[in-house]
C-alpha cells in the first residue's frame, strides 16, 4: 500500500502522514526531511548554495537515513543525528532552493522510490511531487492545502518555540515565497495529480482532516479492486 500526500508548506502533511502511517502500520517517509538534510549538508560545507554543480556533487555523496516510529522519526546525515538541526528557517529556505536542481531531485527521488517500494507493508510519503513523480501509481493520493495565512499561523506556532525572534509576518513571507518557488520550478513542480483527493483544511481541525483521510483509505481497502495492505 502506497499513500501519497502532497501539498504546499504548512498544510499539515507531516503531522497527518505520521498519524496515518501509525494507524495503518506503514512506514512513514518524510521526503521533506530528506531535502532538509541535503540542505544542511550544503550549508555546513560552506560552499555556494547557488552553484548547481557543486551542490549536486555534494548531495550525491551524502548518506541520508530515516529511522524510528512515525511519531518519533530520526534523521541522520552521514551517520550523525540531525533531526533538530533541519527544522530552522535557514535550512527550510535552502531546501526549497536546492529542490529546484534537477540532479538533486533525481538522487533523492530514486532513494525515496527504493525505500517505499521495499517497505514490508507499504509506505506513507509526503512531499511536493509524490503523487505526480515519485509514485504516480500510488494506491491513494491526497493533496492537502489551506490559505497561506492559515498555514503561516500554524508554522509560526511551531517555530516560535525554537526561535522567539521570528514574527508571523516573516513566516507568511517565507510561506508565500516558497509556494511561488515550488509551483513554478521547471523540474517536478508542485501541482495536484489528476487523481488526487484535494482537502482544504483552512477551516478544518487536524482531527477532522485525519478522520476524512482515514475514512477514504478504509473505503479504498474495501473496494474489490483495491489493495489489501
Amino acid at each position: 500500500m502506497i499513500i501519497a500526500i502532497d501539498g504546499p508548506s504548512g498544510a499539515g502533511k507531516s503531522t497527518l502522514g505520521k498519524r496515518l502511517a501509525k494507524e495503518l502500520g506503514l512506514l512513514y517517509l518524510d521526503t521533506g526531511a530528506m531535502y532538509r538534510a541535503a540542505a544542511l549538508a550544503v550549508l555546513e560545507s560552506g560552499g555556494n548554495i547557488y552553484d548547481v554543480n557543486e551542490t549536486n556533487s555534494l548531495v550525491v555523496k551524502t548518506n541520508i537515513e530515516l529511522s524510528g516510529a512515525p511519531d518519533d522519526l530520526h534523521v541522520f546525515l552521514d551517520g550523525r543525528e540531525i533531526s533538530a538541526k533541519i527544522r530552522t528557517p535557514e535550512v527550510s529556505q535552502t531546501a526549497s532552493l536546492i529542490s529546484t536542481f534537477p540532479a538533486v531531485r533525481r538522487v533523492l527521488v530514486e532513494r525515496q522510490k527504493q525505500l517505499g517500494t521495499f517497505a514490508p507493508n507499504g509506505c506513507v510519503l509526503d512531499g511536493r511531487d509524490i503523487g505526480t513523480i515519485v509514485f504516480p501509481n500510488a494506491d491513494v493520493k491526497f493533496f492537502l492545502t489551506a490559505a497561506p495565512e492559515s498555514r503561516a499561523a500554524r508554522r509560526f506556532a511551531e517555530l516560535k518555540e525554537k526561535d522567539d525572534q521570528i514574527t508571523l509576518k516573516e513566516t507568511l513571507h517565507e510561506i508565500t515565497e516558497r509556494d511561488e518557488r515550488d509551483s513554478t520550478r521547471h523540474d517536478s513542480p508542485l501541482k495536484v495529480a489528476d487523481d488526487a483527493i484535494v482537502i482544504d483544511s483552512t477551516s478544518l481541525s487536524t482531527e477532522q482532516v485525519f478522520a476524512a483521510m482515514l475514512g477514504i483509505v478504509r473505503e479504498r481497502q474495501k473496494a474489490p479492486s483495491g489493495f489489501t495492505g
